[in-house]
């Protein structure tokens, strides 16, 4: 077997035991998460937007970011409900470059994943101890979301993931909402399928458990665009898109219907700035169609501090080294636009 095994990654307990969330905060996550949960549940109409760096790199940066987010949600809290993207694992077409703060904590330094789940933990829990907002993560390796199970309102699995049966098993037993994105071939079927079985009851194996789970009615779709054969970016947000998937939803007779519209990636050709304009057709769909304003639960936006992407030696502070994203300045603006246009 050509495997080295480094050393022993401490259990989520364990973790948890030495960055314990403090009651009060735990409390206050829990009043958030029967409101997130009510929005896909259609019993509230409010407009939930899935925000931040496309991954978190830093701590003072993210919780800064983080920090401009709480001060703009006070401000619109009667019609949008915004849970920060906090994304600690990065994927990788290739498994080449930075795989996200999990693997490799200090850029300037070696992977280590042992010190990387400590300060994943510990960044999740200053930036919910310090803004009251509890965040979104993505649920590359499955096994990870223990560690950070307390913290977290929202989870999705990405376009590379959706057809793994650990992760749909996975989501399965999670209390929250978790948004399956389509996968990169666009298949919608695939996506419905996902969601089908996140919503059903599993056994299987996790974290060296025999375990059982009670079905997760809140999985949901998340448009994300896909890519054909000859590497060409197909958007997926578009009105007869978002008619289509409405009415295989209903075929599928699936529980609570809810579509996320991811406006980066393949929907935007990877062209961040098209984000607002995407943001802006949503909106409009929403408003032309009832059924659409009724299943359009929210919007999936990159932001960070500064516009764009850089190279991790460049060293900005505040921008980011993955995908490029929207800067503050239009990414306060965008919010403020939504909000004026549910």
């Amino acid at each position: 077997m050509n495997m080295e095994f480094v050393k022993k990654i401490p259990t989520a307990q364990e973790i948890i035991g030495e960055m314990p969330l403090p009651n009060h905060i735990r409390e206050i996550k829990e009043e958030r998460d029967i409101e997130i949960r009510k929005v896909f549940q259609n019993e509230d109409d409010k407009f939930v937007l899935i925000i931040g760096p496309c991954s978190a790199d830093n701590e003072d940066s993210v919780c800064e970011y983080i920090g401009n987010l709480a001060k703009v949600q006070e401000k619109v809290k009667d019609s949008i409900i915004i849970i920060p993207r906090i994304y600690t694992n990065k994927p990788r077409t290739t498994g080449e470059g930075y795989k996200g703060m999990a693997h490799q904590p200090d850029l300037n330094k070696d992977p280590d994943l042992v010190e990387g789940i400590k300060a994943i933990r510990r960044m999740h829990l200053k930036a919910l101890s310090e803004y009251h907002m509890p965040a979104a993560d993505e649920m590359l390796y499955p096994e990870n979301y223990a560690y950070l199970a307390d913290m977290l309102s929202y989870h999705a699995v990405g376009a590379r993931s959706v057809e793994n049966q650990h992760h749909r098993f996975t989501a399965s037993g999670l209390d929250m909402p978790v948004g399956m994105k389509n996968p990169t071939s666009g298949d919608i079927n695939v996506m419905l399928n996902s969601i089908k079985s996140a919503q059903l009851a599993h056994s299987f194996i996790y974290s060296g458990w025999e375990i059982k789970t009670g079905g997760n009615p809140l999985a949901h779709a998340v448009l994300r665009g896909a890519v054909d054969a000859s590497g060409k970016n197909i958007p997926n947000y578009h009105y007869e898109d978002l008619t289509y998937l409405a009415k295989e939803y209903e075929k599928q007779q699936l529980l609570n219907p809810s579509i996320i519209v991811d406006t980066n990636h393949a929907n935007s050709m990877k062209l961040y700035k098209e984000q607002p304009r995407i943001a802006r057709e949503v909106l409009m769909s929403r408003k032309y169609n009832s059924t659409l304003k009724k299943m359009i639960k929210g919007l999936m936006i990159e932001s960070y501090l500064v516009e764009g992407r850089q190279e991790v030696e460049d060293g900005t502070y505040g921008k980011s080294i993955t995908d490029p994203c929207l800067g503050w300045e239009d990414t306060e603006k965008l919010i403020y636009h939504i909000a004026e246009n549910l």
